[in-house]
């Protein structure tokens, strides 16, 4: 990959739908112009979902670990969920360090900070020692004023209407 410039810090954040998405977005865009792309899923678990076929079938320049357990109890996290998310970091300071990649996405890092998975001095320490090159997008609720301070372009999603406030189950192809 040819890039004279450092690599961005992007966070999508807000408490609308679409934040995983927008970076999945940048994702395919990059694997397009041959990017190596991984994505760390740091609240997700391995259920069946459509990015992670989607993943399979780009013959591997799109790589996703879903390493969380499902859904944390914001503020009681589970001593499990506090090792996954340890766990899922460490794969992500290690992908960093290899670097193979052009793009890293930490997906719902931000709620993995907000919950006390993760120390925001270990997320900022370990965004600062990255490549120069590797472009880094955080996602999720709630990102911390430290992140967004550090970040070079943050988008906020706010939730105007979703199906969910009718009652309606989530969508195969719009929300997995």
């Amino acid at each position: 990959m040819e890039q004279a410039e450092r690599g961005l810090l992007i966070v999508f954040t807000g408490d609308g739908k679409g934040k995983t998405t927008a970076a999945l977005g940048c994702a395919l865009r990059a694997v397009g112009h041959g990017w190596k792309v991984l994505m760390i899923q740091f609240i997700k678990g391995a259920f069946p979902s459509g990015e992670l076929e989607a993943a399979r079938r780009l013959g591997g320049n799109l790589e996703i670990r879903p390493m969380g357990r499902g859904f944390v109890k914001p503020g009681q996290p589970a001593a499990e969920d506090i090792q996954a998310a340890r766990e899922a970091w460490q794969a992500a300071l290690r992908g960093m360090r290899s670097d193979d990649y052009d793009m890293m996405i930490l997906d719902e890092i931000n709620n993995a900070v907000d919950y006390g998975l993760l120390a925001i001095e270990d997320l900022i320490a370990g965004l600062q020692a990255r490549p120069q090159r590797l472009h880094v997008i955080c996602t999720g609720r709630n990102a911390h004023p430290r992140l967004v301070e550090a970040a070079d372009m943050v988008s906020e999603i706010r939730l105007v209407k979703h199906p969910y406030q009718r009652g309606l189950a989530a969508r195969r192809g719009i929300e997995y």
